[in-house]
């Protein structure tokens, strides 16, 4: 039977994104394993129908700690106390991004909802999901 010791879960604050971490927790609770839990801020600014092209997005160091703390609180309370949690904050492309925390983390699997953005975002950007499962090296687990 597979054990997981490390999962990551990307979390958008989309419906979607706390129906992942549901699982992602609960995956972690039973094996005992550590959760991380990821927020990007994605760098990308788009024009609808224009180019994509790179925001000078730097954030400080107390606004990073927000998210952090944030994403932390995103954990079901019942379980908070139960489960080791590790929070990232990254400013990049965030498929690009979680796959890169993948790897320098070394999960064993990636826990994360199928949509995010809609409409005409989802149509120039991509799906995040979908690159991620292409591109990561460990399992990916998408909740629908």
């Amino acid at each position: 039977m597979i054990k997981f010791k490390k999962i990551l879960c990307p979390v958008d604050y989309s419906d979607c994104s706390a129906k992942a971490l549901r699982y992602a927790a609960g995956l972690a609770l039973k094996d005992s394993a550590k959760l991380y839990l990821m927020h990007v801020i994605d760098k990308r600014v788009y024009d609808y129908g224009g180019p994509v092209y790179e925001a000078q997005l730097s954030p400080d160091a107390e606004v990073i700690e927000h998210l952090k703390e944030k994403l932390g609180e995103s954990v079901p309370k019942e379980i908070r106390g139960d489960i080791d949690v590790e929070t990232i904050v990254t400013v990049g492309v965030p498929a690009q991004e979680i796959v890169n925390a993948a790897d320098d983390k070394e999960v064993d699997v990636i826990v994360m909802g199928t949509h995010g953005r809609t409409g005409i975002a989802h149509v120039v950007m991509g799906s995040v999901a979908e690159n991620v499962v292409r591109k990561a090296l460990c399992p990916v687990l998408t909740v629908r």
